[in-house]
């Protein structure tokens, strides 16, 4: 990327804050979306001959703020209050970091106020009978079919990210005792992760009689591999249960994320303690695993069938 060549002030500083990211031992995402975010700054900046950090006071971040909701993407949408509030973190972040490193007198960002996010809903919760028509998709005659429902049991077994399912190695699966190790998870963190007998016995099956067939480096030890021998692309594995998806005749949005939610509502709804999912998930935060309460209607309509008076049948005059 030739993004940050320039050696302007408010360029360099972005480079040495990405490199110092990078020492602290921030995930390669994290360091990238930084970049992503700062560049955009940094090009705002320069369009209005701001070239130095120094530069950059309050108004310039309300200026900027203002700038990113009236932005629009290519396709003339407007960008997701989300996606603004990450730009606008980004920029916190920076200053935040020039300050406490005495390379700027005061942080112009501290009282800067994010957009309210809405808390949204998943869009799309699978039933059981949905989830068993998707598993029944790949043609499991072949070694692409069993490698392929040895993906999907996993996904839906465990609730794992893509990204995760992506770079689980052989050596974290231990079928003995029914468990996933994730490393460095979102947040960088690890975690352990149950996973069902069913799910066992695909992974098993797949290991068996598909992944000595399409190993071709011996070094590499990723679980699940492409019939070349290498390891998935995250988009990849979307576009494969997209497809999985839409064979079965459902009509929904999402993939991966799908069996994640459809896992988190069903387990909820059949009594599992919500702080047991969110270990489960990986939320560093009870509050973001609290959204599937709102998903699990279930409990709700057998309350309501038990106590609401409109159940109740009444004599006809």
């Amino acid at each position: 990327m030739n993004d940050l060549l320039r050696n302007d002030p408010l360029t360099t500083y972005i480079r040495k804050f990405l490199t110092w990211l990078e020492v602290a031992h921030y995930s390669p995402r994290t360091v990238l979306a930084r970049r992503k975010q700062l560049v955009l700054f940094k090009n705002w900046c320069f369009e209005r001959y701001i070239d130095t950090p120094f530069e950059v006071d309050r108004r310039t971040v309300e200026q900027y703020r203002r700038f990113l909701f009236y932005k629009r993407k290519k396709d003339g949408t407007p960008l997701a209050v989300g996606s603004q509030c990450t730009f606008l973190v980004g920029v916190r972040v920076f200053f935040s970091w020039l300050a406490k490193n005495n390379h700027i007198l005061y942080n112009p960002t501290s009282e800067l106020e994010l957009p309210k996010l809405e808390r949204m809903l998943p869009r799309s919760v699978l039933s059981v009978a949905e989830v068993d028509q998707i598993m029944d998709q790949p043609d499991v005659t072949t070694a692409l079919g069993i490698r392929d429902r040895a993906i999907l049991e996993t996904l839906y077994s465990s609730g794992i990210r893509r990204l995760e399912i992506v770079n689980l190695g052989v050596n974290d699966v231990d079928l003995d005792k029914g468990v996933l190790f994730i490393r460095q998870g979102k947040g960088n963190r690890d975690r352990v992760v149950p996973i069902g007998s069913r799910s066992c016995s695909w992974i098993e099956k797949y290991l068996h009689e598909v992944r000595p067939y399409y190993l071709r480096d011996m070094d590499l030890k990723v679980l699940f591999l492409t019939v070349s021998g290498r390891s998935f692309h995250p988009d990849i594995v979307t576009r494969m249960i997209r497809d999985y998806v839409k064979q079965a005749g459902i009509d929904c949005g999402g993939a991966c994320h799908l069996f994640r939610h459809s896992m988190a509502t069903s387990m909820l709804e059949n009594g599992a303690d919500i702080r047991h999912i969110q270990l489960i998930l990986g939320h560093a935060s009870l509050n973001t695993t609290q959204i599937y309460t709102k998903v699990s209607i279930l409990k709700l309509k057998e309350v309501h069938s038990k106590t609401h008076p409109a159940r109740l049948k009444r004599d006809q005059a």
